[in-house]
C-alpha cells in the first residue's frame, strides 16, 4: 500500500481529499495544523492523525522519514493572521529546522514573505530531504469547478458587468500575491481580500454595503501553482455571503475548487443566488481573452435564456491596479 502524508489546514477540502485517498488505496498519515484541521472527520480516513504547530516543519520531515513516506500534500486554509496574535509564538513555535530555513525571510528580511514565496521555500526545503509535494486536486479532479452557470438563477446584465470588472481586479490582486477575491456592487469595488481571508472580506463588504446585491469574484493567480493555495469555496462561504447580502459568486473555471457542491447549489437556488464559473485563456502577449463558454453564450437549461459575455482583458499592473482598483477606491472614499 502506497503511503502519503497530508498536512491539513482548515475546511472541508482536506476531508474530501483524505476520503478519496483512502478509497484509492493510500495509507494516509495526517498531520493536522492546531486550531485549523478537523481531527474528528480526518481521523475517519487516516491511519494516523497527529496535531502539529503551523511552524513545525522539522517535525513533519522527521515523521515522514521515520515512517518511510516520500510523498506529501499540503491543503486547506492556513490562517496567516493567527501568526500575528500575541500567543502565536507559543502555539506555533518554530522548530530549529523552520527557524534556519526562514530566518532570512522573517529576521534579516532578505526575502519577502508573500504566500507563494513562503510555500515555494517549503517545497525546496522538503526536496532537500527527498520529499515531494504533490497536487491535491489530482486525487479529486471532480472538485475543480467546470465552466458554466451552476444555479437556476442567471446573472443580470449589471451583475455580469461586475463579474467582468471583478475578474480584472482579482487577477491583478493575485499577480501581487495579495489575495484571490474581489467583491463589487454596481460597478464599485467594495472590498478586496487580504490576509484575513475570504469570509472576513465578505463580512467587511457587507458592513460597507449594507444594501446588498454583492458580486464576489474569486480567481486563481496568473501563474497559479496547483500544489497549494487554490481558490476554494464551500458552504461556509455561501452562508457568510448570504448574510452579507451577496447575490453572485463567480469562480475561475477549472482552477477553483467547489466543495459541498450539492449543498452549495441547493442553498443558492433556495435564495435566488447565482454560482457560476468563467474561464481565462492566456495568450502569448500576457493578455487574456475570456468567453463565458468556448462555443458562445451560456444557456439556462430550463429557460433557454442567453447571457452573452465576451470581452478581452489586458492584464497589466499599470492598467489593472492604477486604472481599476485606484479609481474605485477614490469613488468609495
Amino acid at each position: 500500500m502506497k503511503k502519503i502524508c497530508m498536512v491539513a489546514g482548515w475546511g472541508r477540502y482536506p476531508v474530501y481529499v483524505a476520503r478519496a485517498l483512502a478509497e484509492q488505496g493510500y495509507e494516509v498519515h495526517c498531520l493536522g495544523v492546531v486550531g485549523h484541521a478537523d481531527q474528528a472527520e480526518l481521523s475517519k480516513f487516516c491511519v494516523a492523525y497527529h496535531p502539529i504547530g503551523m511552524c513545525r516543519l522539522g517535525k513533519i520531515i522527521r515523521y515522514m522519514r521515520r515512517h518511510e513516506i516520500s510523498d506529501f500534500i499540503m491543503l486547506g486554509k492556513y490562517f496567516k493572521w493567527r501568526l500575528f496574535r500575541p500567543t502565536s509564538f507559543l502555539v506555533h513555535m518554530p522548530d530549529w529546522v523552520t527557524f534556519r530555513a526562514f530566518a532570512s525571510y522573517f529576521l534579516t528580511h532578505k526575502h519577502d514573505c508573500k504566500d507563494d514565496t513562503l510555500m515555494l521555500a517549503i517545497v525546496r526545503l522538503f526536496e532537500k530531504f527527498g520529499l515531494k509535494m504533490g497536487v491535491p486536486t489530482d486525487f479529486v479532479p471532480e472538485l475543480l469547478v467546470e465552466e458554466g452557470i451552476l444555479t437556476r438563477t442567471q446573472p443580470t446584465e449589471s451583475q455580469w458587468r461586475d463579474v467582468r470588472f471583478g475578474m480584472k481586479v482579482a487577477r491583478e490582486l493575485g499577480r501581487f500575491d495579495v489575495g484571490q477575491t474581489a467583491i463589487l456592487a454596481n460597478g464599485v469595488v467594495i472590498a478586496l481580500e487580504g490576509m484575513e481571508g475570504t469570509d472576513r472580506c465578505i463580512e467587511r463588504a457587507g458592513t460597507l454595503c449594507s444594501r446588498g446585491n454583492l458580486v464576489l469574484v474569486k480567481v486563481a493567480k496568473p501563474k497559479q501553482d496547483m500544489r497549494f493555495d487554490v481558490p476554494t469555496v464551500g458552504m461556509q462561504t455561501l452562508e457568510t455571503f448570504a448574510r452579507a447580502g451577496g447575490k453572485v459568486i463567480a469562480l475561475e473555471a477549472k482552477r477553483s475548487i467547489l466543495v459541498d457542491r450539492q449543498e452549495v447549489l441547493d442553498f443558492a437556488d433556495a435564495r435566488g443566488m447565482v454560482v457560476c464559473a468563467v474561464q481565462f485563456a492566456e495568450n502569448e502577449n500576457n493578455s487574456w481573452n475570456k468567453t463565458v463558454s468556448e462555443n458562445g453564450p451560456l444557456k439556462d437549461s430550463e429557460s433557454g435564456l442567453e447571457s452573452s459575455v465576451v470581452y478581452s482583458l489586458e492584464c497589466s499592473v499599470e492598467s489593472g491596479i492604477e486604472n481599476g482598483v485606484k479609481m474605485n477606491a477614490e469613488e468609495t472614499a
